[in-house]
């Protein structure tokens, strides 16, 4: 699996999930590409994060990603 395959499938698993969360787990995210090493995904994560696709939510013991601008606490955040 390419890198843009990858990216595309873990953005179209998180959307598929969106009804019910909009945060991940790392581990969450993994399940999405199965062919791909823990540190290939962390990398790949990494980069969607650099390219603004997903972004880092800490809930200051544990970070999770989500979609860029997805979830509940954005409308708060910024004040």
């Amino acid at each position: 699996m390419d890198q843009e395959a990858a990216k595309q499938a873990i953005v179209d698993g998180m959307k598929a999930k969106s009804k019910s969360k909009s945060k991940f787990y790392f581990k969450d995210l993994t399940a999405f590409v199965p062919e791909m090493k823990t540190l290939q995904v962390k990398k790949l994560l990494g980069q969607m994060v650099n390219e603004e696709i997903l972004e880092y939510w800490s809930s200051g013991s544990t970070t999770f990603y989500g979609l860029k601008g997805a979830g509940k606490q954005q409308a708060g955040e910024g004040e």
